[in-house]
């Protein structure tokens, strides 16, 4: 979050806000964290930002027309115009308002403009379902909510992998869930993977029960003695163990199962181990409806070293499990996609995306969003070592695939190396881990009830931070979808009625034939 400058502020108020921030750190629910940062967004001058609307990362000028016209043609009942403004500007990011600086300055909110704004939205959209809007018919405003909903698009989860240091997407969930914020689409690799399927093959009630860990507790990870490893061609773990923990967890379960179950879209990040065989894959109930969840995930959590890559098995409509692919063998997706952005917006239509990265390579060099959207002259020099790092990384990746590609296992580790490289790891909102030197230590152990509740803590935490930004992104998107449910159930209703209404005279007449 960004303040004003210590040598702006005086002595007292100094030191009101670094207790405050120690208390933040010590909170033990979001809603005691929410009220120690409002104060501190008060004490540091964050409040007085809020209703400045001057900014160079959205146009306050466009949101404060739109603003006004809305309350307008609300207040008049003027539908026609309200429906009109609203497709006009059905966007999570009409003007710039999504853009992650606006949420850089404060712990809670962003501009009050922008708030009254998402608020305004909101409202008139509830008002075009309720009762008070008569001038239209039922079936004209499912249409209108309907068409809202293909054009405003859906949030996406994405979990990244970690090993162990996924168990931080636990709190993550917890947290998204207890606020009403967790999207229907979820994708995962290697531990995310994991956290995806879980999700994924679990009804709500089950969910609830998931997130306490008990589920997690166990020997996922085994390590193979001195003398198997130079017997065999396995990896530096026995994926027996990982394998039985999938399948005591996930069951037997294909994608188009899990969905029918959970209601939730699930997606799991795959590669070949040959990348000259096939290009990186997310398996869902589009993609691989026979697919098995827990063979999915293996081949998900193949890292390469760490475990040997796998082979994926379907189901087939008798039940028999049948090899999918069977020339082919998987590893790890996130060596080439740990975050599939493109493909699953073509599938879902999605707007934006949450990722949660904990990927022990990755964390240490992202970057807040204060310093990814710097654009002043000091933020130069780092802009171009980076973009100049990954270019010359790249480029040396590929002097060398020319000279020594000709050895199968040194082309493979170069072209899992150039794919690591080469990914984007951000998504349009981040919730990052925060690590120290402990975290690599945490990497390869069994999951264990102290373990669990120090990551999943960590999670939440971090979650805390970005609800604010979340909630604003959700805000509409939850409006329409509510909107609809109590639409398609009004419509449901009505339907019952006509069809016994229009039964009434006939029995009518039959009991009086009888009668007769």
């Amino acid at each position: 979050m960004m303040f004003k400058p210590m040598h702006d502020l005086n002595p007292h108020q100094a030191y009101r806000i670094k207790k405050l921030k120690r208390q933040l750190d010590k909170a033990e629910s979001y809603e005691e964290w929410k009220t120690i940062a409002l104060k501190l967004d008060d004490e540091s001058g964050a409040q007085e930002w809020k209703y400045d609307n001057s900014s160079p990362y959205f146009d306050a000028e466009i949101i404060s027309h739109r603003l006004n016209l809305l309350r307008k043609y609300q207040l008049n009942k003027r539908v026609v115009d309200l429906i009109y403004i609203l497709r006009e500007g059905l966007s999570h990011d009409i003007a710039n308002i999504g853009h992650p600086m606006l949420f850089a300055h404060t712990y809670i909110g962003t501009k009050k403009l922008i708030e009254d704004y998402i608020e305004e939205v909101s409202k008139s959209l509830i008002f075009i379902a309720s009762q008070d809007c008569d001038s239209l018919s039922l079936q004209q405003k499912l249409e209108f909510f309907e068409n809202c909903q293909l054009s405003y698009g859906q949030p996406a989860m994405m979990f990244s992998g970690g090993a162990s240091l996924g168990l931080f997407h636990s709190g993550v969930c917890k947290t998204l869930i207890e606020q009403d914020l967790m999207p229907k689409v979820l994708s995962g690799s290697s531990a995310g993977a994991m956290m995806t399927a879980m999700l994924g093959v679990s009804n709500a009630e089950e969910i609830t029960q998931l997130l306490t860990g008990e589920s997690f507790y166990s020997e996922a990870f085994h390590f193979r003695s001195f003398k198997e490893l130079v017997q065999g061609n396995g990896g530096v773990a026995d994926v027996r163990y990982l394998k039985k923990f999938l399948i005591e967890n996930l069951g037997d379960y294909t994608f188009k199962e899990a969905y029918e179950k959970s209601g939730l879209d699930i997606n799991i990040s795959v590669a070949p181990y040959d990348v000259t065989q096939e290009d990186a894959r997310i398996m869902n109930k589009y993609t691989a409806p026979d697919l098995l969840v827990w063979s999915a995930v293996l081949a998900s959590c193949a890292v390469p070293i760490l475990f040997p890559p796998v082979r994926l098995t379907s189901k087939r409509y008798d039940g028999v499990h049948t090899p999918y692919l069977a020339s082919i063998r998987w590893v790890d997706g996130s060596v080439r996609s740990d975050f599939p952005q493109e493909k699953m917006a073509r599938l879902y239509n999605i707007n934006y995306t949450i990722a949660s990265q904990v990927n022990p390579h990755i964390v240490p060099f992202m970057q807040s969003d204060a310093e990814r959207f710097r654009t002043d002259l000091l933020s130069w020099p780092q802009r171009i070592v980076r973009k100049h790092g990954k270019t010359i990384a790249m480029d040396v990746m590929n002097f060398t695939r020319d000279r020594v590609g000709r050895v199968p296992t040194v082309r493979r580790l170069l072209d899992h190396g150039y794919g690591i490289i080469d990914q984007r790891y951000y998504g349009d909102l981040n919730i990052v881990g925060n690590y120290s030197l402990r975290h690599y230590q945490y990497m390869l152990q069994n999951p264990r009830p102290h373990l669990f509740k120090i990551l999943q803590r960590e999670g939440e935490r971090a979650t805390w931070a970005k609800l604010s930004s979340i909630e604003a992104h959700a805000r509409i998107g939850k409006t329409i979808e509510h909107c609809l449910t109590q639409l398609k159930s009004n419509s449901i209703k009505c339907d019952a009625v006509e069809s016994h209404t229009s039964q009434t005279p006939h029995d009518s007449s039959i009991s009086a034939q009888a009668s007769g």
